[in-house]
């Protein structure tokens, strides 16, 4: 009544409205989640199922198999092959003739049954207060995360029972009733994988001691079945192997992210690397379970779990890849105070653990401790320095907000498409660029590769006939000029060396150098140019996929001489480093060409001087006359290149809007604000 009296209309109709829009549009996304967590549910298991057998369920065929090590008499430890514990052996004996039965279908859909299970309970474990929004999405989002991380495709891969541990512990701290209830799952997840015993601190010091003594109890327990059931086995597990130490692959395999691996990775044996290995994990252990002691104080007990889970990935003397689920949890703590890095956190988790290592750095032999590590050292950072907020915190549930550019005009109505893509004023975070730099990066190298079947010489033949395709229409524009100005280069020394130069040398060095002043000048302008970028690469990769091209130089009888690679076997063509990384049929759109005008145009377009735009025009320039001078590339290449950087700029200005206009910010326009003298301050505070 108020605000019918107030307006002079009814108000609860329009509520009633909006609110019901609200709830669609919700309920929509909901459903586009749980039908994205179903299509990658398939994907997994068409995956598996569809490999050959022998390729697929390997561990889980070394078990239960026709001669599996749980169907023989002798130790289960004697080859090595079983590396789970003496009661893990002792509950898959009597699966053994059903696991054998349906080795494929049964096994492969119960472990998924359990990945939705543990997103399902990772949902629900989210720190209160949760909204109604995070509460609808979190599980499918979760259980997405969880279909594409390595560690859950790599269990479903080799019939692995490692994700039935951390279901255990999660259903233990957020599903059971009761505390001894909640040890005993806790306790059985530890007799399935030790290192899970550091859980039992963290029950006691969080004051659930009754659960900390049951998870003790239960691990006893269970240990002592599996011993009495197998003394043998257990003897040479417990004793003989150090807690299943040496079992299973080398310990200094790649796929092994423990402290114990990393150290013989880098060089260290024998007792040092034994002491220091003690040393270190006793002190992650440590800090990592003060750490969670005081974030379950918080009420993060989610993000509690995750700390000693990551905790208890260092300390293991080997943490196999299906055995790294914990760090993915860790994506629930916030990090940041400022609302635009909250996305650096777990964004670098979800790269982490779903991305290979050689697509987060680069194949740099300086790199390679970090590559080699890049798991452990996430799980290091979560578990003992990473700054994740306190809710006590002002920043926990208000960061700083993003300050935005103010959106010009557009010409038509309904641009910019996507509204919410808004300029953003200050710079986003460096770390964050860099890293999506480089997914991307790797990504565009995988898809140019792939484009001809995975390797430099696949797809020759088709490279070749589009290859006369092209030199066919220009032939018929009248602008086959790539001979001509090949051998006419060739016969000037300097020119020559000029070209080869500047082809070699200027793809890369120009854009990044573009990219890095605008990031440090021009931050609104910076968003702009690079998801112009972005779109233009994304459209050649699919120019390369459909229309593999082979260059002038890679087309036998033409008489083009590649002055950049030399003389070359065109069965077999070797450029170097490069060779491997690249697709050398990968000629439509030209890229070298595509990306140079693309500097150009920015710089043209930023810069705010006569000379500066000319100087940057002269790029695509000198850029298109050393790929058809030097044999990379044809003319219409070139062209190609041009029409998807256009193509990138215009969907950029759809979707996006115009560039946003250089404001200045709130704190800016204060401290460029006169200020009073002192006299004046002095009235201003009597008054």
């Amino acid at each position: 009544m108020a605000n019918a009296e107030h307006s002079g209309r009814p108000a609860g109709a329009f509520g009633a409205t909006a609110v019901g829009a609200t709830r669609a549009r919700l309920h929509a996304a909901r459903l586009g989640l749980w039908a994205v967590a179903a299509v990658l549910a398939v994907r997994q298991v068409a995956v598996v199922l569809s490999t050959p057998r022998g390729e697929r369920l390997t561990d889980l065929e070394t078990w239960v198999g026709q001669n599996g090590v749980l169907h023989v008499k002798g130790s289960l430890y004697d080859s090595t092959r079983f590396t789970g514990t003496p009661f893990g052996g002792l509950v898959l004996k009597p699966l053994t003739r059903a696991a054998e039965q349906a080795l494929g279908w049964g096994w492969t859909f119960g472990s998924l049954l359990l990945v939705v299970a543990l997103g399902l309970v990772a949902a629900r474990a989210l720190p209160e207060p949760v909204t109604r929004r995070a509460s609808l999405l979190a599980a499918p989002v979760a259980i997405s995360l969880l279909m594409l991380s390595l560690p859950v495709r790599n269990a479903l891969w080799l019939g692995q029972t490692s994700i039935l541990p951390v279901l255990l512990v999660l259903c233990g701290c957020f599903v059971a009733r009761g505390e001894r209830t909640s040890g005993v799952l806790i306790g059985v997840a530890a007799a399935f994988q030790p290192t899970v015993l550091l859980f039992a601190p963290l029950l006691w010091f969080t004051g659930r001691r009754r659960a900390a003594l049951s998870t003790g109890l239960t691990f006893l327990a269970c240990t002592l079945l599996a011993w009495a059931a197998m003394p043998h086995d257990s003897y040479t597990y417990w004793v003989h192997h150090m807690a299943g130490t040496g079992l299973g692959g080398k310990a200094d395999d790649l796929a092994n992210q423990s402290l114990h691996g990393a150290l013989l990775r880098l060089g260290l044996s024998g007792p040092l690397e034994i002491g220091l290995f003690l040393a270190l994990g006793a002190a992650v252990a440590v800090l990592g379970v003060r750490r969670a002691v005081r974030y379950a104080r918080d009420g993060q007990l989610l993000l509690a779990v995750a700390i000693t889970g990551c905790a208890a990935i260092a300390v293991s003397p080997t943490t196999w890849q299906h055995q790294l689920l914990w760090v993915l949890l860790a994506v629930v703590g916030r990090v940041g105070r400022r609302a635009s890095d909250r996305l650096v956190w777990p964004v670098a988790v979800v790269l982490v653990m779903t991305l290979p290592a050689r697509m987060m750095l680069p194949n740099m032999a300086p790199l390679y401790p970090l590559r080699d590590n890049v798991v452990l050292l996430a799980a290091l950072a979560a578990a003992t320095v990473v700054p994740f907020l306190s809710r006590t915190s002002p920043y926990f549930y208000r960061p700083v907000p993003t300050e935005y550019a103010e959106q010009p005009p557009a010409r038509w109505r309904r641009v910019p498409l996507v509204p919410f893509l808004r300029r953003v004023l200050t710079r986003p975070n460096l770390l964050l660029e860099l890293l999506l730099i480089r997914v991307t990066y790797a990504a565009y190298q995988q898809v140019r590769l792939a484009a001809t079947g995975g390797t430099n010489s696949g797809g020759r033949a088709r490279a070749e006939a589009h290859g006369h395709q092209v030199l066919d229409i220009e032939r018929f524009l009248h602008i086959d000029v790539e001979h001509w100005a090949n051998h006419a280069v060739v016969k000037v020394d300097w020119l020559r060396n000029f070209f080869d130069f500047y082809y070699e040398s200027f793809h890369f060095v120009v854009p990044l150098s573009v990219l890095a002043l605008l990031y440090w000048r021009r931050p609104v302008d910076y968003r702009w140019a690079r998801s112009a970028l972005g779109f233009a690469t994304l459209l050649a990769l699919v120019g390369f996929w459909l229309y593999p091209l082979a260059p002038p130089r890679l087309m036998p009888h033409l008489g083009i001489i590649d002055t950049v690679h030399g003389v070359q076997d065109f069965s077999q063509p070797d450029y170097g480093t490069l060779t491997a990384l690249t697709n050398q049929y990968a000629a439509m759109p030209s890229l070298h060409f595509g990306w140079s005008l693309w500097c150009g145009l920015v710089i043209a377009i930023v810069a705010p001087k006569w000379w500066m735009k000319a100087l940057g025009l002269l790029h695509p320039l000198f850029t298109v006359s050393a790929i058809v001078a030097t044999g990379n590339h044809w003319v219409l290449d070139a062209v190609g290149g041009a029409v998807v950087v256009a193509a990138g700029f215009a969907l950029t200005y759809a979707l996006q809007g115009p560039r946003g206009r250089m404001t200045s910010t709130p704190a800016a326009r204060e401290e460029d604000a006169p200020r009073p003298r002192e006299p004046e301050r002095e009235r201003a505070a009597g008054a």
